[in-house]
């Protein structure tokens, strides 16, 4: 049997939750969860949505570095975890289906969980 964990919406969720991350690290000097407007547009457009993100990433992680302590050491995780959980693999950019969305949802919620384990006071 397959654990949610390993397939790849899952991960999708991961890498959403990452890039958004790096941004609030950057803009705000904390990890915000995204607002329900922010996922509805990420389940209906991953890979458009995450690119977008990324192409952002280099200025991103500067700005947080720049700002010095935990939020610099939290900046540089995040982006080593940007590079390991962009899969192998094609991306799809249509939306998600019910199941897929979950799966998707699940792998955000888990990735800030674990940002929010690591670095308690940065995690809002």
């Amino acid at each position: 049997m397959t654990r949610v964990e390993d397939g790849k919406y899952y991960a999708w969720g991961r890498l959403y939750a990452a890039l958004g991350a790096l941004d609030g690290l950057a803009v705000a000097g904390r990890v915000v969860a995204v607002p329900e407007a922010g996922m509805r547009r990420a389940v209906g457009k991953p890979r458009t949505v995450c690119e977008e993100l990324l192409r952002e990433s280099g200025n991103r992680v500067f700005t947080a570095r720049q700002k010095g302590g935990a939020v610099a050491e939290a900046a540089a995780v995040v982006l080593a975890d940007v590079g390991r959980l962009i899969r192998p693999e094609p991306m799809g950019r249509n939306g998600l289906g019910e199941v897929e969305e979950k799966r998707f949802r699940e792998g955000y919620a888990a990735q800030l969980a674990e940002y929010r384990e690591r670095w308690g006071e940065l995690v809002g």
